[in-house]
């Protein structure tokens, strides 16, 4: 019986050992990962935040995020985060583009895994009136 308590103690402390190796380092732990910004009118506010905190042991470093194209601008802290602290991700997109996206940020840092990707989508809606094209015109007005 002590045999088997000491086995079981002894896996115990290692289980306990490389959970704790695996937390070194810093360790961007999000909110969310996706932002859905549902159906927004044309020109509304574009910028979200994405909340994230440090649960690692070290300071954080964001070395760069990048939107996936020109219409989705992301702002990061410059400053290392550090260990239990709460910083977030700014994302503006650009809203006066109707219609459907999906749009993603690519962030690398200093962590274990160098990068992560935050996603953004919705829906801008064209509140606008377009002006009707008299048929047989060939699409051009008159």
């Amino acid at each position: 019986m002590k045999k088997l308590l000491s086995i079981l103690a002894f896996v115990l402390l290692g289980v306990t050992w490389a959970a704790a190796q695996a937390q070194n380092g810093p360790v961007m732990t999000f909110e969310t990962t996706t932002i859905d910004y549902g159906t927004i009118n044309k020109g509304a506010d574009g910028l979200r935040k994405f909340k994230f905190t440090n649960t690692g042991n070290e300071p954080l470093i964001i070395k760069s995020a990048k939107g996936s194209c020109g219409c989705t601008v992301p702002t990061y802290p410059k400053e290392p985060i550090m260990p239990g602290e709460v910083a977030f991700i700014e994302v503006r997109y650009d809203t006066n583009r109707p219609g459907e996206f999906t749009k993603t940020v690519t962030i690398t840092t200093n962590e274990a895994v160098e990068t992560r990707m935050l996603t953004i989508k919705g829906n801008v809606k064209d509140t606008g009136t377009q002006e009707s094209v008299p048929s047989g015109t060939g699409g051009l007005k008159q």
